[in-house]
């Protein structure tokens, strides 16, 4: 699917000029390209084809409902790792048996809620998050259906950031405790064992860690078979890397094929968990050029989006990709992007060859994951809008803060 073309020197969204999009609802904003998401999507399911699986969307990587909404019509399960994202798919229907719930810190208020409304899965990370579990379901004299993370200590080659299979990052249980806490989840009223989980991290490009950690994971899933503990499901994650740049990541297809394919069939069903490889690439943001700055060292090319909007440069060094929605034939020049943040830190693209003016929209690609989610409104700034395209269409699915909004709360309390 063509998704982003240049026509008559404007780069469009699929059918929508992006040029259009930025006048009708001004800049900094996000927007999404619709027919990507389902493609993507659709994608991971074809590699899977009858073998029976549930392909969970990592809600973290975008949570706005529209897209959500989207992605459930698809015939999506989802990945949560907060009662505020559990909260957000009851808002639109999801049906709690597609619903895994993962994460270091659940609290108690957040187990209930999930035990309450009947989620399919706790990924359980730890030894007293077990216990709580076990506790708040006897209370509610009921059982909760848990799988382990497992942590395989599978270096996943990614930003220190978002590496979450080293045995020195946070998350999940070490394998030589594992099949402890599964015998005594086994031997308890309260703990139905369900599956097995695990996940490594995050824009991983190579199937070769993938490989390891499945292996791994079917390895603890016999000895479990030995000890009378039948498992439903192997969850193996998420994290598929995107090309920003140059990474040549497998496709969905290809990633959901090869993991069908090493796991066969030694349980019922296998989930997966991905987020970024789903809306990355479906996202743009979009920003107007405010002013130009030229010394004998260094140009500067000033918009009104800042890392408040797009933190991923400033935190992870990340390079996205950054077009001129108006193509026009000029000579460039090297131009650092930045915002109007009070940071050095606050840029959005360095040494980038640019043909602009003032009031030129650029568009920087690839910010449909782990782009508004992660915006604040440091400086005072409101956070942007998000636009939704499909095929001739667009439609606002979330307005831009006012700076009204900012503080009304805080005024009760004057």
């Amino acid at each position: 699917m063509e998704i982003f073309d240049y026509k008559n020197s404007i780069l469009h969204m699929e059918q929508v000029s992006l040029a259009t999009i930025a006048n009708t609802y001004q800049t900094p904003c996000y927007v999404y390209s619709s027919g990507l998401i389902k493609d993507k999507m659709q994608s991971y399911q074809a590699g899977f084809g009858e073998y029976d699986h549930l392909v969970c969307y990592s809600v973290k990587a975008n949570s706005n409902l529209a897209i959500l909404r989207l992605l459930k019509e698809q015939g999506s399960g989802f990945d949560i790792v907060s009662g505020g994202e559990l909260e957000r798919l009851l808002a639109i229907n999801v049906d709690p048996d597609l619903i895994v719930f993962s994460g270091v810190g659940k609290t108690r208020s957040e187990i209930s809620r999930a035990l309450d409304v009947g989620i399919s899965c706790f990924n359980v990370e730890s030894e007293q998050e077990l216990a709580r579990i076990d506790i708040i379901a006897q209370e509610k004299n009921t059982q909760a259906p848990i799988a382990l993370r497992i942590n395989p200590n599978v270096d996943g080659k990614t930003h220190p950031y978002i590496a979450t299979g080293l045995k020195e990052n946070k998350f999940g249980i070490n394998t030589d405790k594992a099949l402890d806490l599964y015998l005594k989840a086994a031997n308890s009223n309260n703990l139905k064992i369900v599956g097995i989980d695990c996940h490594i991290g995050s824009q991983l490009t190579d199937m070769a860690p993938f490989t390891d950690t499945v292996k791994l994971l079917l390895d603890l899933a016999d000895i479990l078979y030995a000890k009378g503990i039948e498992l439903d499901h192997i969850d193996v994650g998420g994290g598929l890397g995107v090309a920003y740049h140059d990474e040549t990541p497998p496709t969905p297809a290809a990633f959901s094929e090869k993991i069908k394919n090493l796991i066969g069939n030694k349980v019922k069903k296998i989930i997966i968990e991905p987020g970024r490889s789903i809306i990355a690439n479906a996202g743009v943001f979009l920003t107007k050029v405010e002013y130009l700055k030229h010394s004998p060292d260094k140009n500067f090319c000033v918009v009104d989006g800042a890392m408040n909007d797009l933190i991923r440069p400033s935190l992870y060094s990340v390079w996205h990709k950054i077009l001129q929605v108006n193509n026009e034939q000029k000579k460039p020049k090297t131009y650092d992007v930045v915002g109007p943040v009070c940071e050095t830190g606050d840029f959005l693209g360095k040494d980038r060859e640019l043909a602009v003016k003032q009031g030129d929209i650029l568009a920087i690609m690839d910010c449909g994951a782990y782009g508004f989610v992660m915006a604040s409104n440091y400086n005072s700034r409101p956070r942007a809008a998000e636009v939704l395209v499909d095929k001739n269409t667009h439609k606002l699915v979330r307005p831009r803060e006012s700076v009204a909004d900012l503080f009304v709360t805080e005024l009760n309390s004057l």
